[in-house]
C-alpha cells in the first residue's frame, strides 16, 4: 500500500506515492530539513557554536543512520538495476555531509556548507533518487531489497 508525502515549492504541488520502503526515510527528511533551515538561521558567534553542537548531535544519531540505511540496502539495489550516476551522486554527497561534520572546521561558512547541501540533498533525495527507485522496484517487482 503506498502512502502519500507531500512536497509543496513556490511553483507546484505534487503528492508523490511511497513505496512502504520509503516512508520511513521520507519522513526523516522532513526532520533534516528543519535542521537546515535552523542551521541557516545562526547568525552569530554563540549561536553557530550551539547549533554546530546540535548538528554533530543530531548527524551522529539521526543522520547517519539514514546514510547507513541507504547504503545498505537501497543504493547497492539501485546500482544492480543500472543507476549508477544517481547512487555515485548519492554517496558522494553523503561523503560530504560527513566531511563538514567530522572533518572540517565548525565555523559560521562550513555551517552554511552544511546547511545547503543538507537541504540539495535532501531534494535530490525525494525528487529524483526515490522516484527513480519507486519506478524500477515496481517494474522489478522488489519490495524492499
Amino acid at each position: 500500500m503506498l502512502g502519500s508525502h507531500v512536497v509543496r515549492s513556490a511553483k507546484q504541488e505534487t503528492i508523490m506515492k511511497r513505496l512502504p520502503a520509503f516512508r520511513a526515510l521520507s519522513s526523516e527528511h522532513h526532520a533534516g530539513l528543519v535542521l537546515a533551515h535552523r542551521a541557516l538561521l545562526a547568525t552569530t558567534t554563540e549561536a553557530v557554536a550551539d547549533m554546530w553542537r546540535d548538528v554533530e548531535s543530531r548527524f551522529v544519531a539521526e543522520l547517519e543512520p539514514h546514510f547507513r540505511e541507504e547504503e545498505t540496502w537501497l543504493l547497492p539495489a539501485l546500482e544492480r538495476l543500472g543507476e549508477s550516476t544517481l547512487v555515485g551522486r548519492t554517496l558522494d554527497e553523503h561523503s560530504r555531509l560527513r566531511s563538514l561534520v567530522y572533518e572540517q572546521e565548525h565555523d559560521a561558512e562550513n555551517l552554511q556548507r552544511f546547511a545547503e547541501l543538507l537541504q540539495a540533498h535532501i531534494r535530490f533525495e525525494e525528487r529524483e533518487l526515490f522516484e527513480m527507485a519507486q519506478s524500477l522496484f515496481m517494474l522489478h517487482g522488489i519490495a524492499h531489497p
